[in-house]
């Protein structure tokens, strides 16, 4: 039982932090709501343990804690009812990083890799940087909701598709993949031999209550084979900077692969991510799970305001705390550069392959919030 309470409305200053979020408009009058970095300060027991292992005062080369690997494996079973060995885990100092070197560990130059779109715009420069070939599937609205077009995905394949790249819940649309979607996914990749890379790094934040993330990895041994999942701490309890993620591959030719590819490029996680990590999935339950609740709130106040503005459409969130917002109907040529000159920051939706939207960070004070939206709001109305 939570009997703890955490405090998500004082907003924590970050200027003179040398933050890539605030920073990018340093000296001007624009809250930015843009890179997926929440302004919360992170859990207390995390802080604890980083000020723990600084006291130490020695900060040697340091290979994965056993502490960890078990912190690890405890919340893969916890959350997400998966058995998973220790040997599975590779780790790695970032997402971004696994996303290419799971590029590069998957078919020869030349293949292609297939993903849905609008997506988190890596997905569409990894396979470029590893000499392989993007293959975007547009997502479908429907009824409100993105879904994946499957008989478009089908006709996408070709016999160099190795590799389906899959956002698992999806940046920047918000959807947390159902069971039946995910067994199409799965499907699909069996019919055709392809490789599942899923990213999973927002697993911690499914926003709907009574739901829960599922790995895709986790609907069969079949489709285990075939999978290599990305996951890590950073954006669940805010730790980004720190740089410790992880593959989890229980396949062991395809884990060989991926840590050839890996090669001596890929540096070693620091110990201070190691450190946060591990104290954040052995006690940061309590705080996610107000964190979550504050997201909700914060989520149904922006789908609210939103609703209020001419030419503006958003849609449900069911996982992350990021929005995205259609801009079309408002006829706003560079949707991106009107909010900024309005004095609110947020990412471009033709980062994501998809001019005419914008994606909207909700992982603030909310206080801030209401300050943005009143921003955009009277933008909207005064053209």
């Amino acid at each position: 039982m939570n009997t703890q309470s955490f405090d998500f409305d004082t907003p924590v200053d970050r200027s003179a932090t040398d933050s890539e979020k605030w920073d990018k408009y340093q000296g001007r009058d624009v809250i930015p709501l843009w890179v997926a970095d929440m302004d919360f300060r992170s859990p207390p027991a995390v802080i604890g343990a980083l000020h723990e292992r600084i006291e130490h005062g020695v900060f040697g080369y340091t290979h994965p804690p056993q502490g960890l690997v078990e912190a690890v494996l405890d919340h893969l079973e916890r959350d997400f009812g998966w058995q998973a060995q220790p040997e599975w885990l590779v780790w790695l100092p970032g997402l971004v990083c696994g996303l290419n070197v799971l590029s590069r560990a998957v078919g020869e130059v030349g293949d292609e890799v297939i993903t849905f779109t609008p997506v988190y715009p890596p997905f569409m420069s990894v396979p470029t940087l590893s000499q392989r070939t993007t293959v975007k599937v547009p997502l479908q609205l429907h009824n409100g909701r993105w879904v994946a077009d499957m008989e478009a995905l089908e006709r996408a394949i070709t016999p160099r598709t190795r590799l389906l790249l899959l956002c698992s819940p999806h940046n920047p649309v918000g959807r947390a993949w159902t069971r039946e979607e995910l067994q199409q996914f799965a499907a699909v990749a069996e019919r055709h031999d392809l490789v599942i890379g899923s990213d999973d790094i927002h697993a911690g934040l499914i926003l709907d209550e009574g739901a829960r993330h599922l790995p895709i990895a986790t609907l069969s041994p079949e489709t285990a084979r075939r999978t290599i999942t990305l996951l890590a701490p950073s954006k669940t309890y805010n730790i980004p900077g720190l740089g410790c993620s992880f593959a989890v591959i229980g396949d062991p030719a395809l884990r060989r692969s991926f840590i050839k590819a890996a090669g001596r490029i890929v540096p070693h996680v620091n110990l201070l991510g190691y450190t946060a990590a591990e104290a954040a999935y052995r006690h940061g339950e309590p705080w996610r799970h107000d964190l979550l609740s504050y997201l909700r709130g914060n989520r149904d106040l922006l789908a609210e305001t939103v609703a209020r503005m001419p030419g503006l459409t958003t849609f449900h969130v069911e996982a992350t705390y990021l929005a995205w917002i259609d801009t079309r109907a408002a006829g706003i040529g560079d949707p991106g550069r009107f909010f900024e000159e309005a004095g609110v920051g947020l990412s471009n939706g033709a980062e994501f392959d998809a001019p005419g939207f914008v994606r909207l960070n909700f992982g603030c004070a909310r206080g801030l919030l209401k300050e943005a939206l009143q921003r955009m709001e009277r933008a909207l109305q005064q053209r």
